[in-house]
């Protein structure tokens, strides 16, 4: 027996320290090229914003004013709650938390990969850490991810916290914290995961929405007591001006209206053609994601409202997909080796948001016409990427309960008693 436990506890130390050595690999690229290498002046430039936040709350700056040192010249675009949370960012060097965001939002995929993977780490528990970083290696190099380590982004910790709120089994961290408290914080800090709301209220999932509403509020207005000034700043315009976040018409914004804001002129066709769009794809989206919390699949729920908080928010830059990580694992199931077609699916997508397709689009936008219309698509790929992920992913899980049914018929091929659904999600 001892014996046995020495050995079990000697191949999870082997797992842990491979494990740590793979995502080192992995992240070693973005390490050398946004790290080391890239200009002082656009070094993890997101997180600067943050952390200057965090100044102006204990300087008693105007939050919504102060712009970031040239040429950057960036302005802060969260909620004031968000602010009060960067408070500890101040209080260290900039090249300090520089560093410290960047392996922050590693090890926030990896435990997104954790969260949503589960059903393919847990079947061997000695060697699950392992597992966890090999996982997450080919995440770290698709766009949206290899974005949020270039600027120093949230969005890892934004879906980490939605994925963890929504995820069954729930982790046993949260067993005493109530469902949707921790969509409420992320909401209170960024508010795309409001989606959540509607997601909530379309499956009368009362108690969650409500809880998720009270967190945001509650949070929200006791920042309103200690930052009275940078409330109203927010809520009362800051909120709404979207020249804050940039160029809207740029390659960066996959959302629909980035890609109308390309492709047809502004307008009332163009808000025409942006309403029936948004009711199309969200009765698409989050129709799948009902049809997947009703039989137990919540990595594809989470995955389909996440991806709605892209596709349905005014502005949605390329690393806001970071909700692609979640779906790439819905789409790979419990049991990629056993079902090809799906793994081939997940593969062919985790390339494709690999790849620089609409700066690649973006650059052939000024040759002759055969290029120029291979340009447009290119330019607008990542939200037809989003598209093909809503296509598959219902595909992948009409295929897995098509697969149940045959085997709740017959039993499984060796004669034993059919596994239960959720083993087979």
């Amino acid at each position: 027996m001892d014996r046995s436990l020495s050995s079990y506890a000697a191949q999870r130390w082997r797992s842990w320290v491979l494990g740590v050595i793979v995502l080192v690999a992995a992240a070693f690229p973005a390490i050398y090229i946004y790290m080391w290498h890239w200009p002082a002046d656009q070094w993890q430039v997101d997180v600067e914003v943050y952390r200057e936040a965090g100044r102006s709350v204990l300087m008693g700056r105007p939050i919504y004013e102060y712009l970031t040192e040239p040429p950057q010249l960036l302005p802060f675009t969260y909620p004031p709650f968000a602010a009060l949370l960067a408070i500890p960012l101040a209080w260290l060097p900039f090249g300090v938390v520089g560093w410290l965001w960047f392996w922050a939002q590693v090890l926030a995929t990896a435990g997104i990969v954790w969260y949503a993977a589960y059903r393919i780490i847990h079947r061997n528990r000695r060697w699950r850490f392992l597992t966890v970083a090999l996982l997450t290696a080919p995440m770290l190099w698709i766009q949206p991810v290899d974005e949020g380590l270039r600027f120093g982004q949230v969005n890892a910790f934004i879906v980490l916290a939605c994925l963890m709120d929504l995820r069954a089994p729930r982790p046993r961290v949260l067993r005493h914290v109530p469902a949707g408290v921790l969509v409420g914080l992320a909401m209170a800090i960024k508010l795309t995961p409001g989606v959540f709301l509607i997601h909530y209220a379309i499956n009368r999932r009362w108690r969650e929405l409500f809880t998720a509403i009270g967190t945001a509020v509650a949070v929200t207005l006791g920042t309103l007591a200690i930052l009275p000034s940078a409330s109203i700043a927010f809520w009362g315009g800051a909120m709404s001006d979207p020249t804050r976040l940039g160029p809207n018409a740029g390659p960066s914004n996959q959302s629909i209206r980035g890609v109308l804001l390309r492709l047809t002129p502004e307008g009332t066709l163009q808000d025409l053609l942006w309403v029936i769009l948004v009711i199309i794809i969200g009765v698409y989206g989050f129709g799948l994601a009902r049809r997947a919390w009703l039989n137990g699949d919540t990595i594809t729920e989470v995955a389909a409202v996440g991806l709605m908080a892209c596709m349905l928010s005014p502005v949605a830059w390329v690393h806001h997909y970071h909700w692609m990580v979640v779906a790439f694992f819905a789409l790979l199931g419990p049991h990629p080796r056993r079902d090809r077609a799906r793994l081939i699916a997940a593969a062919a997508l985790t390339i494709w948001f690999w790849l620089r397709l609409p700066w690649w689009g973006s650059a052939l936008l000024n040759d002759a016409w055969p290029l120029r219309i291979i340009g447009h698509i290119l330019t607008n790929g990542f939200f037809l990427g989003g598209l093909a992920t809503f296509v598959l992913m219902r595909w992948a899980f009409t295929r897995s309960h098509l697969d149940q049914r045959q085997l709740d018929r017959v039993g499984s091929p060796d004669g034993a008693p059919a596994p239960h659904p959720s083993e087979t999600r």
